[in-house]
């Protein structure tokens, strides 16, 4: 079991910057139209193990679907460096997009597969 630790990550021109807290034990590849563009490897973390450092005013969400999602992407690049929204439980999570992240530790090998396109 991987050990839990505080990564920082950003959008490709650092106007949205964030830490997270994970493991990063389950990353993720989702196949729904947007997911599927953007070939992102997503980690889900809880509300409390997120903060977004700076860039509020640089973020624009997007919602499609059942607008459940809110995908954050940064106005100046484009990258969408994380989303926001709910479990199944209703409990606060975001789901952060590994690419954006600084050195992150992973196991390309335990990337799961998400069907996002049937959700």
């Amino acid at each position: 079991m991987a050990q839990a630790r505080t990564y920082a990550g950003s959008c490709q021109c650092g106007a949205v910057r964030f830490t997270a807290r994970t493991a990063l034990e389950a990353p993720f590849m989702c196949n729904c139209s947007r997911c599927r563009r953007l070939n992102a490897v997503m980690a889900s973390v809880p509300d409390a193990d997120f903060t977004l450092e700076s860039g509020a005013e640089a973020l624009a969400t997007y919602r499609f679907n059942s607008h459940r999602i809110a995908h954050q992407f940064c106005t100046t690049c484009g990258i969408q460096p994380f989303a926001s929204g709910t479990d199944a439980k209703g409990n606060g999570l975001h789901v952060i997009n590994v690419n954006c992240l600084e050195d992150p530790h992973y196991d390309a090998d335990a990337i799961t597969r998400f069907n996002g396109a049937d959700f």
